[in-house]
């Protein structure tokens, strides 16, 4: 067997056999490096180390290396990324990463109601964010109790549209988070 540097350079020179040669040689040690990396993870992960060895190899493709030092320092990173790849995604379906994102304006404050209690726990929820912040109140009322659209909002309240589709996402949800209490959810 060939010394790696020797065979990275056959490859470099195209020999087309030199890559097949290259992972004989390499195989053991890039595992004893995913062992390594993969002693840092938390328990209960599902990657082995030779599927990291594979990922990795597959990342380092046609790459070309000077010598054995750039190649190992190549492959550690190539399989550095892949944990923080797993890791971010963990993280984010975690974090509702896979939940279905909801159009704002496709959902409703609360419908206009029978109910006297969530009536009235909207209007003195209303009157709490006059007290906090009147043009966003003002925005509720004349959406939702006046009916006007985003661009007919904004030309009442004298604001862009972009800002009244800010204010209106901020008013839904603070005032989702004053109701909600009130009405025993």
């Amino acid at each position: 067997m060939r010394d790696v540097t020797l065979v990275l350079e056959a490859i470099r020179h195209g020999d087309a056999h030199a890559g097949e040669e290259l992972l004989t040689l390499v195989y053991a040690e890039l595992r004893q490096l995913a062992r390594a990396k993969m002693a840092h993870e938390q328990p209960g992960h599902t990657l082995q180390p030779t599927a990291l060895v594979h990922e990795a190899w597959l990342r380092l493709g046609a790459a070309r290396f000077e010598n054995r030092a750039h190649f190992f320092g190549a492959a550690a990173e190539a399989m550095r990324r892949i944990l923080v790849e797993r890791a971010r995604r963990r993280h984010r379906e975690k974090r509702g990463g896979g939940a279905e994102h909801l159009n704002v304006d496709d959902v409703e404050i609360a419908a206009p109601t029978a109910n006297d209690a969530e009536l009235l726990a909207v209007h003195e929820a209303l009157d709490r964010l006059t007290a906090q912040d009147p043009r966003k109140a003002d925005l509720v009322k004349l959406r939702y109790f006046g009916g006007l659209s985003f661009e007919e909002t904004a030309g009442v309240l004298g604001i862009s549209v972009p800002t009244a589709h800010r204010d209106w996402a901020y008013a839904r949800a603070w005032l989702h988070q004053e109701i909600r209490p009130e009405m025993g959810a």
